[in-house]
């Protein structure tokens, strides 16, 4: 991705009025484990999922604390994410000094977008290669927030960031009419069969991902694996449950295979081998 003189420095605008050095680090956070969103009018759920260089290596933290009603996700690179976090953990504590009262989630995530901001100002310094997605509860309800190194903020009702996170931003896309009304459980049912879409066949554990929840009465915190396992375990078994009544047409293909067989009552042989052709159409799907 070298683009000659115009990427040595982050202040140095290209002919065609970009910074490419920004955009880098907008490719790093695509670079970086999925991290995943959603909110509905009284609970966030955040998501990750857990990637290790090796097997002989422990994975990184994706998902930090920053109050007791904030938290990120971070996509991209971690050290630069756990800066950040510091940082956000810093001003909470400063204002609740100050004020003696919880920061409120706009106005942290306006301050983190101004420091990021900074960095693509400056000669000696870089920008920040690192993504977040910022959910909180304060006095004016749910919010989520996603931080971009270009130092723009978005609020999201969901979204998902990093690698192979457009699986799961299509899944997001389909459900999100429903969030706002959605139950804690079945936010964090929807974070996981997102989180699900981005690992391509893979099958989905607790170890490789982490859930994160914040909502009215509760405060943030980091779901412990055997609980999330839980969860997974009771969502695959409802859809399994679910798929055979999911597929109307093939009974209708059994149904018009058992007429022909009754109209053909004088051909044993003709109607065995109808009846078989039907089987064998109402089976592929569920293969599938």
């Amino acid at each position: 991705m070298f683009r000659n003189q115009y990427d040595t420095d982050v202040t140095t605008w290209s002919p065609a009025g970009r910074l490419f050095q920004v955009e880098y680090a907008m490719e790093a956070v695509k670079q970086g484990s999925a991290a995943i969103g959603l909110r509905s009018k009284t609970h966030v759920v955040l998501g990750c999922v857990n990637k290790a260089n090796s097997e002989l290596t422990s994975h990184q933290k994706k998902i930090f604390k920053v109050d007791d009603h904030i938290g990120v996700a971070i996509a991209g690179l971690t050290a630069d994410g756990r800066v950040l976090s510091r940082y956000m953990r810093s001003e909470c504590i400063n204002y609740g000094f100050t004020y003696e009262s919880p920061l409120p989630v706009g106005r942290l995530v306006v301050q983190l977008a101004d420091k990021a901001q900074v960095c693509t100002q400056r000669s000696w310094k870089r920008p920040y290669g690192v993504g977040l997605l910022v959910g909180g509860l304060d006095e004016s309800g749910a919010h989520l927030y996603y931080n971009c190194p270009s130092g723009n903020y978005f609020e999201y009702q969901a979204f998902a960031i990093g690698s192979r996170s457009q699986a799961a931003k299509t899944y997001l896309e389909r459900r999100f009419n429903s969030f706002m009304d959605s139950s804690r459980d079945d936010l964090i049912k929807d974070a996981l069969l997102a989180i699900r879409e981005t690992l391509q066949g893979e099958t989905l554990k607790s170890s490789i991902c982490t859930v994160a929840v914040v909502g009215a009465g509760e405060a943030f915190h980091v779901l412990d694996n055997e609980t999330v396992q839980k969860l997974i375990d009771a969502f695959e078994i409802a859809g399994g449950e679910e798929a055979p009544a999911a597929d109307p047409d093939a009974a209708a293909e059994e149904g018009g295979a058992a007429d022909q067989g009754a109209a053909a009552a004088a051909d044993q042989g003709a109607a065995a081998t109808d009846q078989g052709a039907a089987t064998e159409e109402g089976v592929a799907p569920m293969d599938i």
